[in-house]
């Protein structure tokens, strides 16, 4: 998730393994080993369009790389607050909060590799936005509220709040399948696979794709008490032999649309308007819609060597906006 909802919580962790009168120091320490292990966006490249995404959430959210990480966080926070907190007790806040980072990124639909280096799966939960405020707000200021009262009860409250609402997005998400099964099979379609993943900020709007004969579709539902179906289109699922038989296997561009397809899930689609540009469809500014957010584009005359071209669009559309508005309020 976003650097506060991340900092929010390990400072929540921290602060329920602090003695009495040593809060403020337990919650720096937690905020900081919270955040950390998203330092592994400095691992990029300025030729390799695709090493941030294949290292981002990668080892530094490891669930075996939980006490590294954490010993790393209580020798800097050390520094800072050895006058407040003994060591053990920094490395104790530091533990709770690096370990409270790779779970909480599990439950979004990026992917996190927290059993690296026994399996490269990139596991997604689905049950929050990468950014959702109605997580974050009650957490951050629960967390407030246990450092300026200085009672530890606050803490075990923000956990409550994100453990319940993160149960709800469980729920909400199995409502959202259940009914994307339903519309998929009105279609005479029988679906493949299937996922649903929670629209910007919220746990009601959720955009449910799945694939049939080839094809991916996607629609939003709003999963309130009697569930919303927008219905949207499908793109054509991307098959490298079918599709890409002249890109040679041993290329780099064979490589990269192979690292891609494994960040993306295997939900790959091709755009419309481009034959060699392919679309990660778990994600698009709008939940209905198959533009996605994130692509690459193939080069059949590029060298050997070249990698392929990444391309983020997060939609700057005219109206863009106020339609999501619509699906998340307005009428059906």
């Amino acid at each position: 998730m976003d650097p506060i909802s991340q900092g929010a919580l390990g400072a929540a962790c921290g602060q329920t393994t602090a003695r009495s009168g040593m809060l403020i120091p337990a919650t720096i320490a937690g905020c900081v080993a919270g955040m950390a292990a998203d330092l592994d966006i400095l691992i990029n490249s300025s030729t390799d369009p695709i090493l941030f995404l294949e290292f981002h959430r990668h080892f530094t959210h490891s669930l075996i790389f939980i006490p590294i990480g954490a010993l790393l966080c209580a020798g800097i926070a050390h520094l800072l607050l050895r006058r407040h907190l003994d060591f053990k007790f920094t490395l104790l806040a530091c533990l709770a909060g690096y370990a409270s980072h790779g779970l909480l990124d599990a439950c979004t639909a990026y992917g996190t590799m927290l059993l690296w280096p026994f399996s490269d799966a990139r596991v997604a939960w689905n049950n929050v936005s990468v950014v959702d405020p109605l997580f974050t707000i009650p957490v951050l200021t629960l967390v407030v509220l246990a450092a300026k009262r200085s009672r530890k009860t606050y803490a075990g409250l923000a956990l409550l709040w994100a453990i319940a609402y993160l149960g709800i997005g469980y729920v909400q998400m199995q409502r959202a399948l259940d009914t994307g099964a339903h519309l998929a099979t009105s279609r005479d379609h029988n679906a493949q696979r299937a996922r649903a993943m929670p629209s910007i900020g919220n746990l009601w709007l959720w955009r449910h794709i799945y694939e049939y004969e080839g094809r991916i579709y996607a629609d939003a539902i709003r999963v309130t008490l009697a569930p919303t179906v927008f219905e949207g289109s499908s793109l054509r699922a991307a098959n490298t032999a079918r599709d890409f038989g002249w890109l040679d296997p041993d290329s780099t561009q064979a490589a990269d649309l192979q690292r891609f397809a494994h960040f993306a899930d295997g939900y790959l689609g091709i755009a419309q308007s481009d034959p060699d540009r392919l679309i990660d469809m778990r994600y698009s500014a709008l939940p209905n819609e198959v533009t996605g957010v994130f692509s690459i584009s193939l080069n059949r005359a590029a060298s050997e060597n070249s990698h392929v071209r990444f391309a983020t669009d997060r939609g700057a559309e005219p109206g863009q906006f106020s339609r999501l508005i619509d699906m998340m309020f307005g009428a059906p």
